[in-house]
């Protein structure tokens, strides 16, 4: 049982389980009948999406002091109990369940997944090997 880190909108893995949103909002264009279908999201879950503010940060972000600077402030927003009681609620499920969380982000490593990729594994929870897309 893990947890995959996975872009939304990628096919899916053969056991891959319930595909979760960590988006702020919903893909454009598609009907909300077609997200799942079309491998976006079974279950939009935007708490742990950074807010529109940081989320600009991030796209906007072109050296790493600009990088570091969202990393911080997501982490921050992360922290809010609301946040942190998410996350440790999804690596306690991880133990016991297959299932995804994911974003849009083309590359990982430009992107809130891989923070929160961290910030999951600091709560102990079980990541499967997924490629970094």
């Amino acid at each position: 049982m893990a947890i995959r880190i996975v872009r939304l909108g990628s096919p899916r893995a053969a056991d891959e389980g319930l595909r979760i949103g960590t988006v702020r909002r919903p893909p454009r264009g598609v009907p909300k009948a077609e997200f799942a279908t079309q491998n976006w999201y079974d279950v939009w879950f935007p708490n742990l999406a950074p807010s529109v503010e940081t989320m600009k940060l991030g796209q906007h972000a072109t050296t790493p002091a600009e990088w570091g600077a969202f990393i911080k402030k997501y982490r921050a927003e992360m922290a809010t109990p609301e946040a942190n009681h998410s996350i440790a609620l999804l690596a306690a499920l991880s133990r016991d369940s297959n299932f995804s969380v994911g974003c849009y982000c083309e590359n990982e490593t430009h992107c809130h997944r891989s923070v929160l990729r961290e910030l999951l594994l600091e709560h102990g929870a079980l990541l499967a090997d997924t490629p970094s897309t």
